[in-house]
């Protein structure tokens, strides 16, 4: 029997935000009898469903999710805690006889996630990172990532010095291990994937419709209570909350420091970038089979990706 019949089916709905993957991924789930798992970063914490839109109950079309909501905003993640949770959810799906769609825009969870990334436990030290997210609060992403580049160069080519939470830990596992995380997900990705992968990525040829959907959905966003939720996590304890896109970009408004056209503008503008380093990150993987969604609907999409994945096109 060949090996790869005997890995978990997994099927993976990746691509920029505000690009269409919830819709797809439903319309996949729906077809597929499948059950959705959240591969969003942002979307894990609780108290920001706005700035990190979060499906509603009208989007999920009733098919199951997971790993939304789940942590407070002040509490510790990491994406090894987010792999293991994933890794679980994923099996129990697979033991109900349902198929596991992984759908969302955060690179590395869905690289960690399929890769089997692991790291030792000793490349985790609270202390060690809380020192970091201090240094790079006083000297800026800009400084602490050109310092990265000289021990890690691989892993700083992939990052932006608005990827803080990146920089922090690829520094903390370089002083905890000795080794750059580069390389440590080299070793661990050596292994092998417990899954067979079929992935596909929303993209559209013409990057200004994007930015045109990009540019809506902050309006959408503001209209449905941006403002009052960005208030509120700012006003409260936690780092992720407060360095969420949609909430920090609000600050100066809500400090009255700019008028709120100019926070909104500022918002589109970094929304506008985050996709752009998305886009970066999944370009890199060759098993992803990418549709361009001008002109399409989510079913027409999803029609594609089952021809795709009925005429073998996945990868493992």
């Amino acid at each position: 029997m060949n090996y790869v019949t005997k890995k978990t089916k997994l099927i993976a709905v990746v691509g920029p935000t505000a690009s269409g993957k919830t819709a797809v991924a439903v319309r996949l789930a729906q077809r597929l009898g499948g059950e959705i798992v959240s591969c969003d970063s942002m979307q894990i914490y609780r108290h920001m469903p706005i700035a990190a839109a979060v499906p509603t109950l009208d989007e999920r079309q009733g098919i199951p999710h997971h790993l939304l909501e789940i942590v407070e905003p002040g509490e510790e993640f990491s994406v090894a805690k987010y792999c293991a949770l994933a890794h679980e959810i994923i099996a129990d799906i697979t033991a109900r006889g349902k198929t596991p769609v992984l759908c969302g825009g955060t690179g590395l969870y869905f690289s960690s996630v399929v890769d089997d990334l692991s790291f030792p436990e000793k490349s985790f030290d609270t202390k060690l990172r809380r020192e970091l997210e201090d240094r790079i609060e006083r000297e800026g992403g800009e400084a602490m990532l050109r310092a990265l580049r000289e021990v890690d160069p691989e892993t700083a080519g992939r990052l932006s010095p608005a990827d803080r939470k990146r920089i922090v830990r690829a520094f903390e596992v370089y002083l905890t291990t000795g080794t750059p995380i580069s390389e440590q997900a080299r070793l661990s990705r050596a292994g092998g994937s417990r899954y067979d992968l079929f992935a596909i990525g929303l993209t559209f040829a013409d990057r200004r419709t994007l930015y045109h959907r990009i540019n809506d959905r902050v309006d959408a966003m503001l209209d449905a209570g941006l403002v009052d939720e960005a208030r509120t996590s700012l006003a409260s304890p936690g780092r992720t909350a407060a360095q969420a896109i949609g909430h920090k970009e609000l600050a100066d408004y809500i400090n009255g420091l700019c008028s709120l056209e100019e926070a909104a503008e500022k918002l589109k503008m970094a929304t506008r970038r985050y996709a752009k380093r998305q886009l970066t990150w999944f370009r890199r993987d060759g098993r992803i089979n990418w549709i361009c969604m001008d002109g399409l609907t989510a079913d027409d999409a999803a029609d594609m990706a089952i021809k795709m994945l009925t005429e073998g096109k996945n990868h493992d």
